[in-house]
This record gives C-alpha cells, structure tokens and sequence, in this order.
C-alpha cells in the first residue's frame, strides 16, 4: 500500500511540472463554515520558510479570531516531508489541536531530523504528550491519501513552493504570500483588508435532507492563542 501511494505521489509530481500551462485559480479556497475569513497556507514539514511561517501564521489568525487551513505539500526534493505529513494526520485523529502541536514540534526541531530519524522524533513528540505510536500508523493507506489530495488540490491552484499562502473570504481572495513569508505587517493588513470587505455569515438553513445532514465537512486547523 505505501509503495503503491508513493508511486502514485511521484505521477503527481510528474504532472505538476507541466502545472504551468494551467491558470491558477486560487477562488477554489474558501473559509471553513461559520468563518467569514481564514488564512489558507500550504506547507511542507521539511521547508524551513514553513518552519519560520508557521508560527506567524497562527500568531497572526490567533490575534486576528481567524481560522488557519492547512495544506499538505511536501516537495519531491525532500526525503521525509511525505511520512511527516502523514504522521501530522495521524495525530489530527487525535485532535486538530494535537496535529497542530505535532507540526510546530517537527518544525522546531526540523533541522535535526532526518528520514531515518523522524521515527524516534514523533515518539519523542509522542511521550511528551503522552499520545500513543501505532506500530502500523496508516494501514489502509487513507491517511497517506488525504496528504495526496492536498498535494492535487495544490498543483491544480497553481503551487509550486512552499509555503504558499493566501488570506481567503467570503468576499475574495487576496494575492499569494510565497517561500520567504517574513513581514507580519503585511500579513495582518491582508487579513484586515479581507475582514473589511467579508460578508456577513448567513445563519445555517435547517433541512430534513438525509444526504444534506451527512454531507463530509473538511477537518479546519483552529489556532492556539499566542503567548
């Protein structure tokens, strides 16, 4: 299963390098349900602007009452940016906020950690915050799918590198913050701006429909408050 998954991500990456010929179309991106704005980052556990975006971007929602969306995309160049992504969706089974501690560990320690040595960091992780590590963490391979998901969704939005973010509302969606993503300024403007011009939320419509009550809602990433 995981040979046939990583054969299936290096297709992907195959027919990313053609992503080019294709017009990005980033109004894909939405807020999660009951948010009128959101920060949407794509990102790559083993890409050190990730590691320096990342707690800027859960800085800035955080101060601003904001979701963030996360994204998978680990780069064919990195070794065990794939099998950190998956370990991170194995803990958000736990908890969007236990997934979300898992990522600011890796990147905290990223430059320590290698692909034969991931495994001992996430039981590192693991121990210190008494979660469990499954011999087997993705057996069906779903998990591993989910990364793969976020990776198509990525090449078809146009992304090439990471990080790549967007402030996305109900009202439009700003232009892409790319690799280097070092001014907060800039952020909390483009996250004022989007806040501006955001609609109202409509209240949610009560209806009877069977498929309308079992429809899958995407797992949103909720920032920890800073400090």
């Amino acid at each position: 299963m995981k040979a046939r998954l990583r054969r299936v991500f290096i297709t992907l990456v195959t027919l990313g390098l053609s992503a080019t010929a294709f017009t990005a179309d980033a109004s894909l991106l939405k807020p999660p349900p009951g948010a009128k704005v959101a920060i949407v980052m794509f990102e790559d556990l083993q890409c050190p602007d990730c590691s320096r975006a990342y707690t800027m971007v859960m800085e800035e929602a955080s101060a601003h009452k904001i979701p963030v969306v996360l994204h998978d995309f680990p780069l064919p160049m990195h070794n065990w940016a794939f099998e950190g992504a998956v370990w991170a969706r194995y803990f958000d089974k736990t908890s969007a906020n236990l997934g979300n501690e898992f990522r600011k560990f890796i990147y905290a320690n990223q430059i320590q950690i290698t692909r034969d040595n991931l495994p001992q960091w996430v039981q590192k992780f693991a121990d210190e915050n008494k979660a469990e590590v499954p011999n087997t963490k993705d057996p069906d391979g779903k998990l591993a799918q989910l990364v793969l998901a976020d990776y198509s969704l990525g090449q078809r939005i146009g992304v090439e590198h990471t990080p790549t973010i967007w402030v996305v509302g109900n009202s439009g969606v700003s232009q892409p913050l790319v690799e280097e993503v070092k001014d907060r300024d800039k952020l909390a403007q483009m996250i004022e701006e989007m806040l501006s011009k955001a609609q109202p939320v409509a209240a949610a419509k009560v209806t009877s429909t069977p498929k309308a009550v079992a429809r899958k809602k995407k797992i949103v990433k909720t920032p920890k408050k800073a400090g």
